[in-house]
Protein backbone atom coordinates (compact mmCIF):
# COMPACT_ATOMS: atom_id res chain seq x y z
CA UNK A 1 0.00 0.00 0.00
CA UNK A 2 1.06 3.61 -0.43
CA UNK A 3 1.20 5.47 2.88
CA UNK A 4 1.75 9.14 3.57
CA UNK A 5 3.13 10.64 6.77
CA UNK A 6 2.41 14.30 7.41
CA UNK A 7 4.76 15.57 10.12
CA UNK A 8 3.91 19.00 11.53
CA UNK A 9 7.10 19.76 13.41
CA UNK A 10 8.54 22.78 15.15
CA UNK A 11 10.62 23.75 12.09
CA UNK A 12 8.99 22.16 9.05
CA UNK A 13 5.88 20.49 7.75
CA UNK A 14 7.08 17.37 5.94
CA UNK A 15 5.06 15.01 3.78
CA UNK A 16 6.75 11.64 3.21
CA UNK A 17 5.09 9.15 0.85
CA UNK A 18 6.26 5.53 0.93
CA UNK A 19 5.34 2.24 -0.69
CA UNK A 20 5.11 -0.32 2.08
CA UNK A 21 3.63 -3.55 3.32
CA UNK A 22 4.10 -5.55 6.53
CA UNK A 23 7.49 -7.22 6.72
CA UNK A 24 9.09 -5.06 4.03
CA UNK A 25 11.31 -1.99 4.14
CA UNK A 26 9.25 1.15 3.36
CA UNK A 27 10.44 2.59 0.05
CA UNK A 28 10.32 6.41 -0.27
CA UNK A 29 8.24 7.50 -3.25
CA UNK A 30 7.85 11.24 -2.69
CA UNK A 31 8.95 13.84 -0.17
CA UNK A 32 8.10 17.50 0.16
CA UNK A 33 8.70 19.88 3.03
CA UNK A 34 8.11 23.51 3.82
CA UNK A 35 9.84 25.61 6.43
CA UNK A 36 7.11 26.88 8.72
CA UNK A 37 9.09 27.66 11.92
CA UNK A 38 5.94 27.10 13.95
CA UNK A 39 7.84 27.28 17.24
CA UNK A 40 8.84 30.83 16.36
CA UNK A 41 5.27 31.87 15.56
CA UNK A 42 4.11 31.63 19.17
CA UNK A 43 3.13 34.91 20.83
CA UNK A 44 4.19 36.05 24.30
CA UNK A 45 1.44 33.94 25.87
CA UNK A 46 2.62 30.79 24.09
CA UNK A 47 -0.24 30.69 21.59
CA UNK A 48 -0.02 30.31 17.81
CA UNK A 49 -1.18 33.64 16.43
CA UNK A 50 -3.76 34.05 13.63
CA UNK A 51 -1.08 34.50 10.95
CA UNK A 52 0.66 31.32 12.10
CA UNK A 53 -2.57 29.32 12.06
CA UNK A 54 -3.38 30.61 8.57
CA UNK A 55 0.06 29.54 7.32
CA UNK A 56 -0.28 26.14 8.96
CA UNK A 57 -3.67 25.59 7.35
CA UNK A 58 -2.32 26.51 3.92
CA UNK A 59 0.68 24.17 4.24
CA UNK A 60 -1.41 21.25 5.57
CA UNK A 61 -3.98 21.73 2.81
CA UNK A 62 -1.25 21.72 0.14
CA UNK A 63 0.33 18.61 1.65
CA UNK A 64 -3.01 16.78 1.75
CA UNK A 65 -3.59 17.59 -1.92
CA UNK A 66 -0.08 16.39 -2.79
CA UNK A 67 -0.73 13.13 -0.95
CA UNK A 68 -3.95 12.67 -2.91
CA UNK A 69 -2.15 13.41 -6.19
CA UNK A 70 0.46 10.76 -5.36
CA UNK A 71 -2.18 8.10 -4.76
CA UNK A 72 -1.78 7.82 -1.00
CA UNK A 73 -4.13 5.20 0.40
CA UNK A 74 -3.81 6.28 4.03
CA UNK A 75 -2.46 9.56 5.39
CA UNK A 76 -0.95 9.51 8.89
CA UNK A 77 -0.90 13.14 10.09
CA UNK A 78 0.70 14.11 13.38
CA UNK A 79 2.08 17.13 15.23
CA UNK A 80 4.91 17.38 17.72
CA UNK A 81 6.12 19.84 20.36
CA UNK A 82 5.26 23.18 18.74
CA UNK A 83 1.54 22.33 18.58
CA UNK A 84 1.65 20.19 21.72
CA UNK A 85 3.01 23.07 23.80
CA UNK A 86 0.90 25.84 22.28
CA UNK A 87 -1.55 27.39 24.72
CA UNK A 88 -4.30 27.30 22.08
CA UNK A 89 -3.48 23.82 20.74
CA UNK A 90 -7.08 22.60 20.80
CA UNK A 91 -8.27 25.65 18.88
CA UNK A 92 -5.49 25.25 16.29
CA UNK A 93 -6.24 21.55 15.79
CA UNK A 94 -9.98 22.17 15.44
CA UNK A 95 -9.43 24.89 12.83
CA UNK A 96 -6.98 22.79 10.84
CA UNK A 97 -9.43 19.88 10.83
CA UNK A 98 -12.39 22.05 9.90
CA UNK A 99 -10.65 23.85 7.04
CA UNK A 100 -8.49 21.05 5.61
CA UNK A 101 -10.20 17.83 6.64
CA UNK A 102 -6.91 16.66 8.21
CA UNK A 103 -7.16 15.54 11.85
CA UNK A 104 -3.69 16.00 13.31
CA UNK A 105 -2.76 13.58 16.08
CA UNK A 106 -0.63 15.28 18.72
CA UNK A 107 2.16 12.99 19.83
CA UNK A 108 3.40 13.21 23.40
CA UNK A 109 7.13 13.62 23.94
CA UNK A 110 7.31 10.05 25.21
CA UNK A 111 5.52 8.84 22.06
CA UNK A 112 8.09 10.67 19.94
CA UNK A 113 10.94 9.01 21.80
CA UNK A 114 9.38 5.55 21.55
CA UNK A 115 8.58 5.78 17.84
CA UNK A 116 12.03 7.13 17.00
CA UNK A 117 13.54 4.30 19.02
CA UNK A 118 11.45 1.77 17.07
CA UNK A 119 12.76 3.18 13.78
CA UNK A 120 16.37 2.98 14.98
CA UNK A 121 15.89 -0.56 16.26
CA UNK A 122 14.47 -1.74 12.94
CA UNK A 123 17.27 -0.01 11.02
CA UNK A 124 20.13 -1.47 13.04
CA UNK A 125 18.48 -4.77 14.02
CA UNK A 126 18.83 -7.00 17.06
CA UNK A 127 22.59 -7.37 16.65
CA UNK A 128 22.99 -3.75 17.80
CA UNK A 129 22.16 -4.90 21.33
CA UNK A 130 21.21 -2.26 23.88
CA UNK A 131 20.49 0.97 22.02
CA UNK A 132 20.72 4.53 23.28
CA UNK A 133 18.94 6.86 20.84
CA UNK A 134 19.30 10.66 20.83
CA UNK A 135 17.08 12.91 18.72
CA UNK A 136 17.24 16.72 18.63
CA UNK A 137 14.20 18.36 17.09
CA UNK A 138 13.16 21.97 16.78
CA UNK A 139 11.21 21.94 20.03
CA UNK A 140 12.49 19.02 22.08
CA UNK A 141 15.24 16.49 22.75
CA UNK A 142 14.19 12.84 22.90
CA UNK A 143 16.28 10.16 24.62
CA UNK A 144 15.41 6.45 24.63
CA UNK A 145 17.22 3.30 25.73
CA UNK A 146 16.46 -0.41 25.54
CA UNK A 147 17.16 -3.86 24.21
CA UNK A 148 13.74 -4.54 22.67
CA UNK A 149 11.58 -2.60 20.21
CA UNK A 150 9.87 -0.85 23.12
CA UNK A 151 12.46 1.18 25.07
CA UNK A 152 13.03 0.55 28.77
CA UNK A 153 13.35 4.31 29.35
CA UNK A 154 12.17 7.22 27.20
CA UNK A 155 12.08 10.93 27.98
CA UNK A 156 11.43 14.17 26.15
CA UNK A 157 13.05 17.43 27.27
CA UNK A 158 12.22 20.98 26.08
CA UNK A 159 15.67 21.34 24.55
CA UNK A 160 14.92 21.64 20.85
CA UNK A 161 17.34 23.69 18.75
CA UNK A 162 14.69 26.15 17.57
CA UNK A 163 13.13 26.63 20.99
CA UNK A 164 16.50 27.29 22.65
CA UNK A 165 17.71 29.64 19.93
CA UNK A 166 14.66 31.86 20.26
CA UNK A 167 14.79 31.93 24.05
CA UNK A 168 18.53 32.04 24.77
CA UNK A 169 20.53 33.23 21.73
CA UNK A 170 19.10 36.54 20.48
CA UNK A 171 22.42 37.87 19.14
CA UNK A 172 24.08 37.04 15.83
CA UNK A 173 26.64 35.76 16.53
CA UNK A 174 25.71 34.90 20.12
CA UNK A 175 27.80 36.49 22.85
CA UNK A 176 29.95 34.50 25.28
CA UNK A 177 27.53 35.11 28.16
CA UNK A 178 24.61 33.85 26.08
CA UNK A 179 26.53 30.71 25.19
CA UNK A 180 27.58 30.13 28.79
CA UNK A 181 24.04 30.59 30.12
CA UNK A 182 22.54 28.24 27.53
CA UNK A 183 25.25 25.65 28.08
CA UNK A 184 24.54 25.68 31.82
CA UNK A 185 20.78 25.39 31.27
CA UNK A 186 21.09 22.51 28.80
CA UNK A 187 23.45 20.52 30.99
CA UNK A 188 21.30 21.00 34.07
CA UNK A 189 18.21 19.71 32.26
CA UNK A 190 19.93 16.67 30.76
CA UNK A 191 21.79 15.80 33.98
CA UNK A 192 18.45 15.35 35.78
CA UNK A 193 17.62 12.41 33.52
CA UNK A 194 20.98 10.66 33.22
CA UNK A 195 20.50 8.43 36.26
CA UNK A 196 17.26 7.03 34.84
CA UNK A 197 19.28 5.61 31.96
CA UNK A 198 22.65 4.74 33.49
CA UNK A 199 21.04 2.47 36.08
CA UNK A 200 19.98 0.26 33.15
CA UNK A 201 23.58 -0.40 32.11
CA UNK A 202 25.90 0.80 29.37
CA UNK A 203 24.53 0.79 25.81
CA UNK A 204 26.10 -1.41 23.17
CA UNK A 205 25.36 1.09 20.41
CA UNK A 206 24.57 4.81 20.52
CA UNK A 207 22.50 6.24 17.70
CA UNK A 208 21.60 9.82 16.78
CA UNK A 209 18.84 10.96 14.47
CA UNK A 210 17.57 14.34 13.24
CA UNK A 211 18.73 17.10 10.92
CA UNK A 212 20.87 18.66 13.65
CA UNK A 213 22.98 15.55 14.17
CA UNK A 214 23.26 14.92 10.42
CA UNK A 215 24.54 18.45 9.85
CA UNK A 216 27.06 18.20 12.68
CA UNK A 217 28.28 14.85 11.39
CA UNK A 218 28.70 16.30 7.90
CA UNK A 219 30.79 19.16 9.31
CA UNK A 220 32.95 16.58 11.06
CA UNK A 221 33.63 14.79 7.78
CA UNK A 222 30.74 12.33 7.33
CA UNK A 223 29.58 11.43 3.83
CA UNK A 224 27.19 13.71 1.97
CA UNK A 225 23.51 12.78 1.82
CA UNK A 226 23.90 12.31 -1.94
CA UNK A 227 26.01 9.21 -1.26
CA UNK A 228 22.94 7.36 -0.05
CA UNK A 229 21.26 5.99 3.06
CA UNK A 230 23.50 2.97 3.50
CA UNK A 231 26.81 4.77 3.97
CA UNK A 232 27.87 4.65 7.61
CA UNK A 233 28.05 8.11 9.18
CA UNK A 234 29.42 8.92 12.61
CA UNK A 235 30.00 11.91 14.85
CA UNK A 236 32.69 11.79 17.53
CA UNK A 237 32.60 13.86 20.70
CA UNK A 238 36.12 15.16 20.02
CA UNK A 239 35.09 16.49 16.60
CA UNK A 240 31.91 18.02 18.01
CA UNK A 241 33.77 19.74 20.84
CA UNK A 242 36.17 21.23 18.30
CA UNK A 243 33.30 22.60 16.20
CA UNK A 244 31.17 24.15 18.97
CA UNK A 245 33.35 27.25 19.56
CA UNK A 246 33.83 27.70 15.81
CA UNK A 247 30.09 27.67 15.19
CA UNK A 248 29.44 30.02 18.11
CA UNK A 249 31.87 32.56 16.66
CA UNK A 250 30.17 32.58 13.24
CA UNK A 251 27.19 34.59 12.06
CA UNK A 252 24.12 32.76 10.82
CA UNK A 253 25.07 33.58 7.24
CA UNK A 254 28.57 32.18 7.72
CA UNK A 255 27.15 28.96 9.13
CA UNK A 256 24.78 28.67 6.18
CA UNK A 257 27.80 28.55 3.85
CA UNK A 258 29.28 25.49 5.59
CA UNK A 259 29.01 22.10 3.82
CA UNK A 260 25.84 20.24 4.68
CA UNK A 261 24.21 23.09 6.61
CA UNK A 262 20.75 24.04 5.39
CA UNK A 263 20.17 27.79 5.22
CA UNK A 264 16.92 27.47 7.17
CA UNK A 265 18.65 25.64 10.02
CA UNK A 266 21.87 27.66 10.25
CA UNK A 267 20.47 29.93 12.92
CA UNK A 268 19.68 26.98 15.19
CA UNK A 269 22.92 25.08 14.75
CA UNK A 270 24.77 26.54 17.74
CA UNK A 271 21.99 25.60 20.16
CA UNK A 272 21.71 22.16 18.57
CA UNK A 273 25.47 21.64 18.86
CA UNK A 274 25.40 22.59 22.55
CA UNK A 275 22.63 20.06 23.19
CA UNK A 276 24.45 17.33 21.24
CA UNK A 277 27.71 18.05 23.05
CA UNK A 278 26.03 18.02 26.47
CA UNK A 279 24.16 14.77 25.79
CA UNK A 280 27.26 12.95 24.56
CA UNK A 281 29.36 14.25 27.45
CA UNK A 282 26.87 13.57 30.27
CA UNK A 283 26.05 10.09 28.96
CA UNK A 284 29.75 9.31 28.47
CA UNK A 285 29.38 8.77 24.73
CA UNK A 286 32.49 9.02 22.56
CA UNK A 287 30.76 8.54 19.21
CA UNK A 288 27.27 8.22 17.76
CA UNK A 289 26.20 6.58 14.52
CA UNK A 290 23.73 8.56 12.44
CA UNK A 291 20.49 6.70 11.72
CA UNK A 292 18.65 7.75 8.54
CA UNK A 293 15.33 6.63 9.99
CA UNK A 294 13.59 8.58 12.72
CA UNK A 295 10.10 9.60 13.87
CA UNK A 296 8.32 9.52 10.51
CA UNK A 297 9.58 6.02 9.76
CA UNK A 298 8.61 4.97 13.27
CA UNK A 299 5.03 6.11 12.64
CA UNK A 300 4.94 4.12 9.39
CA UNK A 301 6.39 0.99 10.98
CA UNK A 302 3.93 1.13 13.87
CA UNK A 303 1.03 1.44 11.42
CA UNK A 304 2.28 -1.54 9.41
CA UNK A 305 2.64 -3.57 12.60
CA UNK A 306 -1.03 -3.03 13.36
CA UNK A 307 -2.27 -4.14 9.95
CA UNK A 308 -4.01 -7.51 9.96
CA UNK A 309 -2.95 -9.91 7.18
CA UNK A 310 -6.46 -9.72 5.74
CA UNK A 311 -6.02 -5.98 5.33
CA UNK A 312 -3.05 -6.33 2.99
Amino acid sequence: MRLGVLDVGSNTVHLLVVDAHPGACPLPAHSVKEELRLAQLLDEDGAVGPAGVDRLIRVVRDAARAAEDKGVEALLPFATSAVRDARNADEVLERVHRETGVALRVLSGEDEAKLTFLAARRWFGWSAGRLLVLDIGGGSLEIAYGIDEEPDAAVSLPLGAGRLTGAWLPSDPPGPEEIRALRRHVRTEIARTVGEFTRLGSPDHVVATSKTFRQLARLAGAARSAEGLYVQRELTRDALEAWVPKLAAMTEQERAELPGVAEGRAGQLVAGALVAEAAMDLFGVERVEICPWALREGVILRRLDHLHPLDR
